[in-house]
């Protein structure tokens, strides 16, 4: 089994450090995942955002793969590691959150959901067993269970009826994970997600509920869907105080660098977001001193490096002046610079996180940078 080892707590919050030993390579945690919908980050390389960014594990999404290139070509080439290229760990969702954005052309029903490629327009239907048998061939080394994912602001009636449906899907997402096994020769995990929307009671019973399941790991998801910040803090903590401290936590979907030392502080391990490179692409650069918009005229003769404290070597060979230039001119050099930065401050912030845990002196330190990661440059 993949295993978490837990290693440090912070004396003042819940904060952990850990290790996640699993068949391509041991995780430290707390962990951020660069998100690589179709196996990749766009517009870097994987060996700089290995050797770069320093990332120890990458997430895939499970229906951009199905739709392209599909399963057929991903079991030939040998699951998602050959494929791709990528050798060290790997997480697959479960296409659960994409099914929540494709409201209009999806609906659900007990067997699954049915829904529209976004691509072509052809019909398709998930259910927990296929999404499964899909996420075994992919082969990642930590599988998401397939969920609904609710709207941040949803009714009660339709929250609690949605984590119903859910939870009859962990069920046969479980069965059928039991029933089958890894394509590849490693081992894979299965986390089942807990939802319930922003409603203490409906989270508190869903984290109750995946315990019976004895999983590799737990994921958070259902957050930073449009519900206010404070709320998914309260959220966090609601679920974090039932689920096993021996046990790494995920988060999923989440978020701006404060969003996740925020997450650190409540008990969070892992962490995934489009935000570094999404917003790198649109000119956003995370930096501990605050955000800096790439474009606006103010860095256009700044010629100081683009982050004197970064460790790509990007932050360093190029000015905020030259950068600013390629994006005004739309280059796609300018993307590239901007997420591995991104990427590569997502990995610096967790690391510092998890060396102060280990310190003992998380809280302070967790404080002061949450002031300054929140500025506008």
């Amino acid at each position: 089994m993949n295993e978490f080892r837990l290693q440090g707590k912070d004396p003042a919050t819940k904060a952990r450090a850990g290790e996640i030993t699993t068949a391509h390579g041991v995780i430290r945690t707390p962990i951020f995942m660069p998100v690589g919908t179709a196996a990749a980050m766009k517009g870097i390389f994987h060996r700089d955002v290995k050797e770069e960014a320093r990332a120890q594990i990458i997430l895939a999404n499970t229906y951009h793969l199905y739709l392209r290139p599909g399963m057929e070509i991903l079991e030939r080439a040998g699951g998602v590691h050959r494929f791709s290229t990528w050798e060290g760990p790997m997480l697959t969702d479960s296409g659960g959150f994409q099914v929540f954005s494709l409201a209009a052309c999806r609906k659900l029903k007990e067997e699954g959901c049915h829904f529209r490629s976004h691509i072509d327009g052809s019909k398709h239907l998930f259910t927990p067993e296929s999404v499964i048998d899909t996420e075994r061939t992919i082969g990642a080394d930590i599988m998401m269970a397939f969920d609904e994912c609710p709207p941040g602001d949803a009714p009660r009636e339709y929250a609690a009826k949605s984590l119903a449906l859910t939870e009859r899907w962990l069920d046969r997402c479980f069965d059928r994970y039991r029933q089958t096994a890894p394509k590849y020769s490693h081992y894979q995990s299965l986390f089942p997600i807990v939802q319930g929307c922003t409603y203490p009671d409906l989270r508190a019973r869903a984290a109750e509920n995946v315990l019976q399941y004895d999983a590799d790991g737990y994921a958070i998801g259902g957050l930073a869907v449009g519900e206010p910040t404070e709320v998914m803090y309260e959220m966090i903590e609601v679920v974090n105080a039932i689920l096993p401290e021996d046990r790494p936590r995920y988060l999923m979907g989440v978020g701006t660098p404060a969003n996740i030392l925020e997450g650190i502080e409540r008990g969070v391990d892992m962490f995934d977001c489009v935000m570094p490179t999404r917003n790198g692409r649109n000119g956003q650069l995370f930096t501990w001193e605050g955000t800096i918009n790439i474009r606006n005229k103010k860095w256009e003769n700044d010629f100081s490096p683009i982050d004197p404290e970064g460790t790509a070597f990007v932050d360093t060979l190029y000015s905020k002046a030259y950068l600013h230039h390629l994006t005004v001119c739309q280059e796609m050099l300018a993307a590239q610079i901007a997420s591995l930065h991104n990427i590569a401050f997502y990995l610096r912030l967790v690391g510092e996180a998890r060396r102060r845990i280990l310190a003992g002196d998380f809280k302070v330190w967790k404080d002061r940078a949450v002031a300054k990661l929140s500025r506008r440059l």
